[in-house]
């Protein structure tokens, strides 16, 4: 009993490493702490802001079909690239629903992963999310080309980047909301 009083946080410290470790247990950990630490994204300075230079973009739907980001031309859209295997990306999932639930008829989503589409399926459908998630057939346009995910963009009508944020954040918030109904006026 003395030796386990003594070594208690050593033998909790392995526990809480070994759980991060594991991959079933790791990833929604590491999502929770993520959750914890979001804010809603920041818009790019005027002076920051690029414009699309090409919009032909061919991405193919993970239950199938295809479908081309020149469709986004004139339309605000939101690009988000993750994976099912990241804790950050996992994390953001559910304000993007929220916002995907609340925009997705004024809105164009792009949910791109590099994965295989059979993986992106089932954890999509375990999560119950109905999001229009595609796989990258080609690569973005020049100015979506990032190394990290997640990374979202939010695009206006003019083809402006006004939004990109890397690692995890808090989309379905009031700032972000009223950003778009400015930019669907």
């Amino acid at each position: 009993m003395k030796f386990f009083r003594k070594n208690l946080f050593t033998l909790l410290f392995i526990l809480v490493f070994g759980l991060l470790l594991f991959p079933p247990t790791g990833v929604p950990i590491k999502a929770f702490v993520h959750k914890l630490l979001m804010f809603s994204p920041g818009v790019l300075e005027e002076e920051e802001r690029v414009m699309l230079s090409d919009y032909d973009w061919t991405l193919s739907g993970v239950y199938g079909g295809s479908k081309n980001f020149s469709d986004s031309r004139n339309k605000v859209s939101i690009v988000n690239l993750w994976a099912t295997w990241c804790p950050p990306c996992v994390a953001e999932l559910p304000a993007m629903q929220r916002l995907y639930n609340s925009y997705s008829d004024r809105v164009d989503f792009y949910f791109v992963s590099a994965e295989d589409p059979g993986t992106v399926q089932r954890f999509l459908q375990k999560k119950n999310y109905e999001l229009p998630a595609y796989i990258e057939v080609e690569r973005p346009p020049a100015e979506m080309q990032v190394t990290t995910i997640p990374t979202t963009f939010l695009i206006d009508k003019n083809g402006r980047i006004l939004i990109q944020k890397t690692g995890a954040a808090k989309w379905d918030s009031e700032k972000v909301r009223t950003l778009l109904d400015s930019l669907l006026q």
